[in-house]
């Protein structure tokens, strides 16, 4: 394929910059408005509103989903819970966000993502607030169900900037407000224990202070909800929000074979990755005989990964996209999972601290360059149904989670055969993207260069 020769039929945009039509208003904006730069100190231009509002949403939602994860320990203490029971709550904490997101996706097709994402803080701060009135196993899992559902805020962040932004950097701004947001389920394995720690100083007992510490993220959502309302648009020129009534959107994307073909390969990377945040702190709790702060620090390493190692897979996507069009995409997509797979595999054979947090951190770059790979993908395939078409791949990676949570819910599997069982099936399904086929019109390969993405001046 030659550089330039290729058109998504289906986006306006592209159609008219390569056949040459008048310039956009400025030159960091497409004939449609969508913004062609991703300029990070600006935060007055409705792209770049969207843009850091959308990470800090979805940064705020991961603190608030994992924050009950570092203090299991404390947790299973203070109701007596078994392994099975534990393996029950990590579950339900991803299984109603397989639906969420569907609805997530769907909603942002037929209310725009401002509302959607507003709606989605609000109620969803409420469960985070009041898991701390758990007093038995059933009303723990009760709030952990009700919490997952907030996990639907990255399917609305992949949207707001699916439409905020041009084809030739989607899949960068995309990997960024993700990777930023994923960034999160690091933080909130130590951010947690640290404020845990904060409330037993002013004289709560242990068991209170996991409930204290809860309030905080729930309330910090509470806040963001309303902010997100009154300070972003749905569309990049300030039009009007144009919804799509019914389920045409949904059902386009559903009757898409390789938009499922996409679902089952991030169930294999995001699926696995919020699964290793549920449980690694106890894994390295349990197996190497640390400390609550020292296990949730290293449990931390992949959460934290996330604030360059998702943007470098999309940046990678679109990198190699322009210049090989979306099958190149896809095959780089498949190489970073299969490296993903083998690094866990390595990782659950490894008994000594050091080699085994090495082996760790080489799979979490991995997971997360292959979550940022994906979404350089997924809104170039059903450019028409961008909401529905995320909300179905961002419904994979909970239906992987789920999955992968009755590894470790079984009492006769170690924990360290449930990472190699896991490890193998991720790099088995990495050969799934050899099933991905498209027509020479929808790859994009648009002029590019790297210098031209991003950008630290403000927008006019």
């Amino acid at each position: 394929m030659q550089q330039g020769s290729e058109r998504v039929t289906e986006n306006s945009a592209i159609d008219r910059q390569d056949a040459g039509i008048a310039a956009p208003r400025n030159s960091d904006r497409d004939a449609d408005g969508k913004a062609t730069r991703v300029h990070l100190l600006d935060f007055r231009s409705a792209p770049m509103r969207a843009f850091h509002l959308s990470w800090f949403a979805f940064f705020l939602c991961f603190v608030a989903w994992f924050g009950i994860a570092p203090l299991m320990a404390v947790v299973r203490d203070d109701l007596h819970l078994t392994k099975a029971q534990i393996g029950n709550t990590i579950i339900a904490s991803v299984a109603i966000t397989i639906l969420a997101r569907l609805l997530a996706g769907w909603m942002c097709d037929r209310y725009g993502p401002r509302r959607t994402y507003a709606a989605l803080l609000i109620l969803g701060a409420l469960p985070v607030m009041f898991i701390g009135f758990s007093h038995s196993y059933h009303s723990f899992l009760f709030f952990r169900l009700a919490i997952g559902m907030i996990g639907a805020s990255f399917v609305i962040t992949q949207h707001h900037t699916s439409i905020m932004f041009a084809p030739r950097v989607v899949g960068t701004a995309n990997a960024m407000t993700a990777g930023w947001g994923n960034l999160g389920g690091g933080v909130t394995q130590w951010f947690m224990p640290i404020l845990f720690g904060f409330f037993l100083g002013l004289g709560a007992d242990r068991f209170l202070s996991w409930r204290l510490a809860m309030v905080v993220p729930g309330a910090l959502m509470l806040l963001t909800g309303f902010l997100y309302y009154r300070c972003t648009e749905d569309t990049p020129d300030g039009q009007p929000f144009s919804p799509r009534i019914g389920g045409k959107a949904f059902w386009e994307a559903a009757a898409d074979y390789r938009i499922w073909v996409l679902f089952l390969i991030y169930a294999a990377c995001f699926g696995v990755e919020i699964t290793v945040d549920n449980v690694a702190a106890l894994y390295f709790k349990d197996s190497f005989q640390l400390t609550l702060k020292t296990a949730g620090l290293l449990a931390s390493l992949i959460g934290m990964m996330n604030i360059f190692a998702r943007a470098l897979g999309g940046i990678l996507g679109d990198w190699v996209g322009n210049r090989s069009g979306l099958q190149g995409r896809c095959l780089l997509l498949g190489l970073v999972v299969l490296l993903e797979g083998l690094a866990l595999t390595l990782f659950s054979r490894l008994t000594s601290l050091v080699p085994a947090t090495a082996a760790f951190l080489v799979f979490g770059l991995f997971v997360c360059m292959a979550c940022g790979v994906s979404y350089a993908v997924v809104p170039l395939v059903r450019p028409r149904a961008i909401g529905s078409a995320s909300g179905i791949v961002g419904a994979g990676g909970n239906v992987g989670a789920l999955l992968a949570g009755f590894l470790f819910k079984s009492e006769n599997l170690s924990s360290a055969n449930a990472f190699f069982y896991l490890g193998i099936s991720v790099a088995v399904s990495a050969f799934f993207v050899l099933l991905l086929r498209f027509q020479e019109a929808e790859s994009p390969s648009l002029s590019f260069s790297n210098a031209g993405v991003l950008g630290a001046q403000s927008a006019d």
